[in-house]
């Protein structure tokens, strides 16, 4: 299981930062290819993640990076960079220009080193000419990825870590039953009703989900439909008054309703043990949709399936007209505080939304780069043809994540656990309802405040 996490955990290593300052040369585990007319004098530190991707996309984009811009790129990508890392950033020295590690990731590291502020403003790559072509990084990059707290973790409208790897999360669906049964794939809530409703009366369900986890995907992109992405933000912000908002309140409304048509099974197997279970369900046509992320089709890759069975996906269904919204799971890239190379930094940021790299990270890893032409290098016969062109048929991206802020003592809001999505367990098996629920979240908010 990949649960979607990217909410801020702030200051929960014990291990300060604070004090990074500028240090000497790191050493590398992998260097990209030089070509004639190599800059002597830059030598890029990259220090990121050997994650699901793999290290073959970031060694090549490396080595057409240097043959394009003459800077050397000194790479080292390690499984545990987190541990590796924590060290080197406390000293000072050896710092690395430019970081690959998620928020959320294992380790929490860069939640550490946002919630310290070690992190630089790199508001201005948007603006930058990528190298070897005449677009700049804003023209490139899928709207709505700059703005999310992912990116702006303070709110203050400046960018602090470029979104890389993106993984649209939405509703799954077997299509070969809704061609089989002559069903019309909902557009909004309302036909959602209908269709749970009609799928009752022949003993399938309308919803499951694999854990509590996927609700902050799944709730973000509801709140943009029932409040709008400016409320959104002032939510994700700990705003009471935006969370005491009417239109706020649907949102919870809506969930409260689906778990009246959630599949029964769903609560005791919504943990570690038992989520592939859940999304078994969809495979079986036990129940119709499932929140998730790109990578579920690949984790129940050799599971049985129903005669015909064919992925479907799809954004939320629209909300009194509004539009629809696919939250997005994705990985960032960032300068830290110390980095020596700040300007070669920032050309190499830029360099990864170059057409070229978007082409090697996806040859040599399988990762797409969140660029309005990325679905494009896809082959229509690919499967993730069509999880990829989501927003290209009009879906709005969003970004999960609330700002970062300071631990509250005794509360848990944000987390799979916590009161925001973890509640939902409780809302879906009858033992709170979502008024219930609701109140609760507006009391959690009162406390950051």
């Amino acid at each position: 299981m990949k649960r979607i996490s990217t909410i801020l955990l702030c200051g929960l290593l014990g291990l300060s930062l604070t004090g990074c300052a500028s240090g000497g040369t790191s050493s590398a585990t992998a260097t990209a290819g030089t070509a004639a007319g190599t800059n002597d004098q830059t030598v890029l530190k990259v220090s990121g993640l050997d994650g699901g991707y793999g290290t073959d996309g970031w060694n090549a984009v490396a080595e057409a990076f240097t043959e394009e811009t003459g800077i050397k790129v000194e790479l080292d990508l390690e499984k545990n960079i987190a541990e590796t890392l924590r060290p080197v950033l406390t000293s000072g020295k050896n710092v690395p220009d430019v970081i690959y590690l998620a928020v959320g990731a294992e380790g929490k590291l860069t939640d550490t080193m946002i919630s310290e502020k070690q992190i630089q403003d790199i508001s201005d790559v948007l603006t930058m000419t990528i190298p070897g072509e005449t677009s700049t990084v804003k023209d490139k990059i899928i709207p709505g990825f700059t703005d999310a707290l992912t990116s702006s973790p303070y709110g203050d409208g400046k960018m602090y870590l470029a979104p890389i790897n993106y993984s649209p999360c939405g509703l799954f669906y077997n299509a070969g039953l809704f061609e089989e049964k002559g069903w019309t794939v909902p557009t909004t809530w309302d036909e959602m009703w209908e269709l749970g409703d009609t799928a009752k009366a022949e003993g399938i369900a309308l919803f499951t989900y694999p854990t509590t986890g996927y609700f902050d995907a799944f709730f973000s992109a509801l709140l943009n439909e029932t409040a709008g992405p400016d409320t959104y933000t002032k939510l994700m912000n700990y705003d009471l008054e935006s969370w005491k908002l009417p239109e706020v309140k649907e949102a919870f409304d809506i969930v409260g309703k689906l778990a009246g048509y959630t599949e029964s099974n769903t609560v005791a197997n919504a943990n570690s043990d038992g989520f592939t279970k859940n999304q078994q369900l969809i495979l079986d046509n036990q129940a119709l949709f499932c929140p998730n992320g790109t990578w579920l089709p690949g984790e129940m890759k050799d599971a049985p399936r129903a005669d015909g069975f064919k992925w479907g996906f799809m954004a939320l269904p629209s909300y009194n007209s509004s539009d629809r919204y696919s939250s997005t799971f994705c990985e960032q890239v960032y300068i830290p505080n110390g980095a020596e190379n700040t300007d070669a930094a920032k050309q190499f940021i830029s360099y990864l939304y170059s057409d070229k790299a978007v082409k090697l990270f996806y040859e040599n890893g399988g990762n797409v780069m969140p660029t309005n032409d990325a679905s494009d290098m896809i082959s229509d016969d690919d499967e993730n043809k069509l999880y990829y062109s989501i927003y290209d048929n009009g879906a709005k991206a969003d970004a999960s994540g609330f700002a970062a802020h300071d631990a509250v003592e005794g509360v848990d809001l944000t987390s799979a656990e916590g009161i925001l999505y973890g509640t939902v367990n409780s809302v879906v098996n009858g033992t709170k309802t979502a008024d219930e629920w609701y109140n609760a979240v507006i009391e959690a908010v009162q406390k950051y405040n």
